[in-house]
């Protein structure tokens, strides 16, 4: 079986510890694949090589499973699912990845068939984007020269409308022109009662949707009655189950669809379904339900579904087309290994993220701190996830960035720094890590100021202007006032690395605030304020040329300025070429880099000399700071095989072990987005970012 990347095949690698990779073939194998990935409660992934291993599951882990099954001349096969086991699995040929699909192709008893997810992730069209609907498509052609008659059957169980599978269940049909409708959901429909981490969503209605056909049947029945009667003889229960209320793992209800494609020759017979899921409101915003952003104009699931199929052929072009265009940009930028990386991470990035509409029908983005502590806009997630959104829009970045500004700038903020979080997903109503707004303690003041300073420059940079942050001025002039005082020789205060214990005069947190303090300057200038921006400027050189001489430790620069022997990846000095400050001597991240290729273990740099594990995102950015495409490769390659090897199948997780490959902690996390960083590292290339999109 092959695993690929893209829809053209390409060149394959193994990689070794040394300074690249060899020529010799390697499958790219993620350890989780994206099938149905749109938000943190609609985010269903594959977690083993074959779709027929084992069923699906929630970026959590909980089963959301889905059955797909082909009759062929009469015998049953198994082409997604663990069951049931009567059904032999047909063979899987391949898997292939692009940004927004993945399709897989089987084969069994002289048929081909094709199995394609496709989640129109299109970052410019936010209507699109929004919604949270797949489309799988099924194409059937016979490979032997003989026609075969073929029958398909695919479904999803309750589990994809539950938090826990002992919660109540009920299910009808939905009323959409020229198309069958199946929904389901629980009984109680608590809204937006929930919120924490391992979370599932327990309100709104998952729909399975499909065209009208006369070859078509639609039930919703218990698994072994639907699954069952398939198995057996090609049809479903003739009506839909009633006992409901009923728990969504008794008897296992499912949304059962069943296509009769006659015979199949040479020529593909295509079928294809939606599935969707509409909560009816998705984020709570200082006590404020909001909608999501498709329904801002009062689009009802029914409308949504109709609309979506009105739209699927020219979506399944326009995603055809992006993403080729991305995946040849990621290429030219960082070659294949880098490209493949950064197509699987695309999903990721927006499946931890979403959009609802504000009172005005503006949208707002809200990431969830996926396996960390379920924090809601989290602004050291931000930050890292930042990239793909500078490369690709901004209208999306500035989306996450609005509801932290407008809390920083409320009288709720007391503090003179940038906030931690706006919550715990989904009710953003105001921060709960540390301190809060009760007291400074456990806070991350030169942390989360200097991230956001950066973000605003970069938006900045991108538009050409800072009609952005022109509302806040006052707010980010407070925290380069802070950072100004606070940033050269941070205090003993948490910051985003701090696994390994709090840590005081912290090099690469400096060259943070150093870097921001350099990025509040190019806003004053662009912002036509020379007096102020020269000031700060000068400021960022004045300290840049000061940290060189309190971090020097020979042939790299220390962890901690008063800890000689030490080292740590100093991965934000990206900025300084991203935004083209210069605040610091180019031999810098020459002599890091170089240092970096002498520490690296088999999976990676690690975070800094105290442990083994790293951070995905930061190195990423570390291996981005090479000016030798050399370097960059050598750095990217034990990353890729991170990726390749690691025992965790789980949507990639951004806390690993370098010489284990194991996770550490973390899956499925929006920093993923950082991996995009690469792309922003020449101008020229982040320009071309949203001319993917014409």
């Amino acid at each position: 079986m092959k695993l690929l990347c893209r829809a053209a095949s390409c060149v394959l690698f193994v990689l070794t510890c040394g300074p690249a990779y060899a020529g010799d073939a390697l499958p790219f194998r993620p350890p989780a694949i994206p099938l149905v990935a749109h938000d943190p409660y609609l985010s269903v992934w594959s977690i083993s090589d074959e779709l027929t291993q084992t069923w699906s599951r929630h970026w959590t882990g909980a089963i959301q499973a889905m059955c797909g099954m082909a009759q062929i001349d009469g015998k049953t096969y198994r082409f997604a699912g663990e069951q049931p086991a009567e059904a032999p699995a047909m063979k899987q040929v391949s898997m292939d990845l692009t940004a927004t699909a993945t399709a897989y192709r089987f084969e069994a008893a002289g048929v081909e068939l094709w199995l394609n997810f496709l989640s129109p992730a299109l970052p410019d069209a936010l209507d699109v984007l929004s919604r949270p609907l797949t489309y799988v498509t099924l194409d059937a052609k016979s490979y032997d020269g003989q026609p075969h008659t073929v029958r398909l059957y695919f479904d999803i169980t309750g589990e994809w409308a539950v938090d826990k599978p002992d919660q109540k269940v009920e299910w009808g049909r939905a009323q959409v022109p020229g198309m069958v409708a199946l929904k389901i959901g629980t009984e109680k429909q608590e809204v937006l009662e929930k919120h924490g981490d391992d979370r599932r969503i327990d309100w709104g209605y998952a729909y399975l949707a499909t065209p009208q056909d006369s070859g078509l049947s639609a039930v919703v029945a218990g698994d072994q009655a639907a699954r069952g009667g398939f198995l057996k003889s090609g049809l479903l229960p003739e009506k839909d189950d009633t006992k409901m209320p009923r728990p969504a793992n008794k008897d296992w209800p499912v949304l059962a669809l069943a296509f009769d494609l006659g015979k199949v020759q040479q020529d593909s017979v295509s079928r294809h379904l939606s599935i969707a899921y509409d909560d009816g409101y998705s984020i709570e915003l200082m006590n404020q339900r909001l909608r999501p952003y498709w329904r801002r104009q009062g689009m009802t699931a029914e409308q949504l579904l109709e609309t979506a199929e009105k739209e699927y052929p020219f979506l399944r072009i326009k995603c055809a087309e992006f993403d080729g265009k991305l995946s040849k940009a990621l290429d030219q930028a960082g070659g294949s290994l880098y490209e493949r990386m950064a197509v699987l991470a695309y999903r990721h990035s927006f499946a931890a993220q979403k959009i609802v509409a504000d009172a005005q029908g503006n949208p707002l983005m809200f990431a969830k701190e996926n396996f960390s502590n379920g924090c809601i806009s989290t602004v050291d997630v931000i930050y890292p996830a930042a990239p793909i959104f500078l490369y690709l829009n901004t209208a999306l970045l500035k989306a996450q960035m609005k509801p932290v500004l407008d809390y920083a700038a409320s009288p709720r903020w007391p503090w003179s720094f940038a906030p931690h979080d706006l919550g715990t997903y989904p009710k953003a109503n105001g921060q709960v890590y540390g301190g809060g707004e009760k007291t400074e303690e456990n806070q991350m003041p030169v942390e989360e100021s200097a991230n956001m300073l950066l973000v605003l420059a970069g938006i900045a940079k991108a538009d050409g202007n800072t009609a952005f942050s022109q509302t806040y001025w006052p707010v980010i002039t407070r925290w380069a006032e802070y950072l100004e005082k606070k940033g050269l020789d941070p205090e003993n205060q948490l910051c985003t690395d701090d696994f390994a214990g709090h840590l005081a005069h912290n090099a690469n947190l400096s060259i943070k605030a150093i870097l921001a303090l350099g990025a509040y300057a190019q806003l004053c200038e662009t912002a036509a304020q020379p007096d102020v921006a020269a000031r700060y400027k000068t400021l960022a050189q004045s300290m840049a040329t000061k940290w060189v001489s309190m971090a020097d430790d020979g042939d790299h620069y220390r962890l901690a300025f008063d800890a000689p022997g030490t080292w740590s990846q100093k991965y934000n000095l990206v900025w300084d070429t991203i935004l083209g400050l210069h605040v610091f001597p180019p031999e810098v991240a020459q002599k890091e880099v170089a240092y970096y290729k002498k520490v690296q273990n088999a999976y990676g740099v690690p975070l800094d000399n105290r442990k083994t594990y790293t951070k995905l995102d930061w190195l990423f950015w570390s291996a981005s700071l090479a000016e030798r495409r050399e370097d960059f490769d050598t750095l990217l390659a034990p990353a890729y095989r991170f990726v390749n090897e690691t025992p965790d199948r789980v949507p990639l997780s951004d806390w690993y072990d370098t010489v284990s490959a194991k996770k550490v902690g973390f899956q499925a996390r929006p920093v993923i987005g950082g991996l995009f960083i690469k792309m922003l590292m020449d101008e020229t290339t982040w320009k071309g970012g949203p001319n993917l999109l014409k």
